[in-house]
């Protein structure tokens, strides 16, 4: 099919003729080399055509079919401003390790402009956009020439066999897997995973088994039982997420379930499911959401007027939720408990909905991913449209959408009232539309219809106050007394208890504005610790001392010393007038962070004074010829949408005699969502790599 493009490719309006260089062939037929001089019509201005004195440009292609190991290589360059211009091109479609019905796809490029007629910008800027066009139509043109090779009849290649001479000679050192199918590629993915990243990337070894789970991942028996149906594409995806973050996130990591949940979210666009996993990871640790359901006691007022609970399951073996929307008074909820409270109480329901869907998967022997929701609004009226209560209902919507995505499977509304296009009016928009699809809405006794609640619930176990013959011991709600309401002051200061049980700290990194922290130390040789996270940007992490007290951040200055944003300080201590080996020195070589990195390190201090840990923002660096940014830097920088970074950190100094009982501490309890590590980092002159390995 990839040969069909050639002499010239139709689909490629810019690919205007090739003519063959050089072409090899093995005696056995094994290894086919060709090489092409192609003639291309860059799309550029005509002006800057004029000034280069050229129509087209020309590049040389080598394809490399090596069918004894199933592999295509392709690599290119360019022949035309090969002086000025240097750009490289690497493909290879290979067989992936563990299924063999899989062809795996990886391309990468450079590009380095050393000189241009001044036009070095509009260059790059020209090349950038060939590139990404021609990355969204490589699957597109692929498919085109199966799918004339079908049309022709073609739809099996016969596996290469050595020739009867070669078979006997080689027959005791090589074993030749069955032969396989014709390769398929599917066309359920999304159009935006068209990418130079569509299968799995071979160039690293396969995932190795997390714990817990069935070692065979790709396992036909496991994705039925667990996973449910997926194409060969959202395998694919699934894989690739998950070995990824076995790579950067050492220690335990996300059930294949848990990651799925977030491809099916973003149509399995891996770049898109990776980022809201990311932080979602991020948000758990910071708020130790993990161990909510084992530490958090709700209190006693949600527990008899909060008119929700969970009641069997509904015909899919979904676990089912009941909500009594209609009889809950969100105001009095609201006043009595504070919006911290109540979203900590549905993350609480979230949390234990998870946990049944894992029970119903073993006890149905099939996969249950999600719940079902039932909402009863009768008795809803103006009352829970007051503002504050909508406000707390919509941040919930949000906190929830983006930290479990895909959990719910449907939503039955029952009994809505005239008053509900209103209040659906104001939550639809902070709905997930793929969640919105979900929504069945039944006005009156409609529910009672056909198609209605018993198309997914079974007869025996509808509640009771829906005319079912089940008891449903949700609570009934019915009013808060406003005994138990608590004032503005009480409530601030209860939220902010609620989400400060954390050891984290949040901070913003803006261009030009580190955040810093300073450390008093009065005995030589304590340990300084840290445990920090990256959640957006990168950062370079640098260890400063100084003998003297740097001033204390002004709050009311915004520029120069303190920021405050709702995403986190910025605290800024070293003063401009210092000077570096004057003022204060380095003690620590500057390590560079990556967005999505976990790092943990110490430092053990040799002298007393003021060490002031810092985090600052990363500038990309210039090539070394030119003052223009690396290509893979650019493409980095279109997914950040302004100069800021977010860091989450914790800090601990450790007394010189306890260094060795305590640095466990920092690993187990300060550190227990492992999943998160995402590189267990120390610096080059820290001496705690050392010390923990003792």
């Amino acid at each position: 099919a990839y040969e069909r493009r050639f002499p010239t490719c139709p689909l490629i309006p810019m690919f205007v003729a090739s003519d063959t260089v050089n072409e090899y062939k093995s005696e056995d037929e094994a290894i086919h080399v060709i090489e092409r001089r192609c003639k291309l019509d860059i799309d550029a201005p005509r002006l800057l055509k004029k000034i280069a004195g050229v129509d087209y440009v020309y590049f040389v292609q080598k394809n490399s079919l090596n069918r004894r190991e199933r592999t295509l290589h392709i690599e290119a360059y360019n022949e035309t401003f090969s002086n000025r211009v240097i750009i490289n091109e690497h493909c290879s479609y290979t067989v992936h390790p563990d299924n063999e019905d899989w062809t795996c796809f990886e391309q990468s490029a450079s590009l380095d402009i050393k000189s241009f007629f001044g036009f070095e910008s509009t260059v790059e800027k020209i090349a950038m956009k060939q590139y990404t066009s021609n990355i969204k139509k490589g699957k597109e043109i692929i498919e085109y020439y199966l799918k004339q090779l079908e049309e022709e009849g073609i739809t099996f290649v016969p596996r290469w066999t050595p020739p009867v001479a070669c078979k006997l000679e080689s027959s005791t050192s090589h074993t030749r897997r069955p032969v396989s199918p014709a390769i398929n590629i599917p066309d359920s993915a999304t159009k935006e995973s068209l990418n130079n990243k569509e299968i799995l990337n071979t160039s690293s070894s396969p995932s190795e088994p997390t714990a817990g789970t069935p070692d065979d991942k790709l396992d036909a028996d496991y994705i039925k039982r667990y996973l449910g149906d997926l194409t060969p594409m959202q395998e694919s995806c699934l894989i690739r997420l998950r070995q990824w973050l076995q790579e950067t996130h050492k220690g335990k990591i996300p059930k294949d379930e848990h990651i799925l949940r977030f491809l099916r979210a973003r149509d399995f666009n891996i770049d898109k499911a990776r980022e809201i996993l990311c932080q979602s990871l991020t948000w758990r640790k910071q708020h130790q959401v993990d161990y909510i359901l084992d530490t958090w006691n709700p209190p006693q007022v949600l527990q008899d007027y909060y008119a929700g609970g969970w009641h069997h399951h509904d015909k899919d073996g979904r676990p089912l939720y009941v909500l009594r929307l209609g009889q809950m008074d969100t105001k009095g909820l609201v006043r009595a408990l504070g919006e911290e409270a109540l979203l900590r109480y549905v993350l609480s329901i979230n949390e234990e909905g998870l946990r049944r869907c894992e029970e119903n998967t073993k006890v149905f022997g099939r996969p249950i991913s999600s719940w079902t929701c039932l909402v009863d609004l009768e008795g809803l009226n103006m009352r829970h449209l007051w503002r504050p209560g909508v406000k707390a209902l919509l941040r919930i919507i949000e906190v929830v959408e983006a930290n479990y995505p895909e959990t719910l499977g449907r939503l039955l509304i029952l009994r809505a009232p005239r008053v509900f296009p209103v209040l659906w009016t104001l939550v639809s928009p902070f709905i997930d539309d793929n969640t919105r699809k979900k929504f069945l809405i039944y006005a009156g006794n409609d529910y009672q219809g056909p198609g209605g609640l018993l198309d997914y619930i079974d007869k025996e176990i509808i509640p009771d106050f829906l005319g079912g013959e089940c008891m449903c011991e949700v609570p009934e709600g019915g009013l808060v007394p406003k005994s138990l309401y608590r004032t503005a002051e009480e409530l601030e200061n209860e939220d902010i208890k609620l989400w400060t049980e954390t050891i984290y700290q949040s901070a913003s990194v803006f261009k030009g504005a580190p955040h810093e922290v300073l450390i008093q130390i009065v005995d030589a040789s304590s340990v300084i610790t840290w445990d920090f996270d990256v959640c957006k940007g990168d950062i370079v992490f640098n260890i400063f001392h100084s003998k003297r007290a740097p001033q204390p951040p002004k709050k009311e200055s915004l520029g120069a010393h303190s920021i405050t944003s709702p995403g986190g300080n910025n605290v800024q201590l070293i003063d401009k007038v210092w000077q570096l080996g004057r003022d204060y020195s380095m003690v620590e070589s500057p390590l560079i962070c990556k967005e999505g990195e976990s790092v943990q390190g110490s430092h053990v201090t040799r002298w007393p004074g003021f060490y002031i840990l810092q985090w600052k923002f990363h500038s990309m660096p210039a090539c070394a010829t030119t003052n223009l940014p690396r290509v893979d830097d650019v493409l980095a920088s279109l997914q950040v949408s302004s100069h800021k970074c977010k860091v989450m950190y914790y800090t601990e100094v450790i007394g010189s005699e306890d260094f060795r009982g305590s640095m466990t501490s920092l690993e187990s309890s300060h550190s227990g969502f492992s999943q998160l590590s995402a590189a267990t980092t120390s610096s080059s002159q820290s001496h705690s790599s050392s010390m923990i390995s003792r």
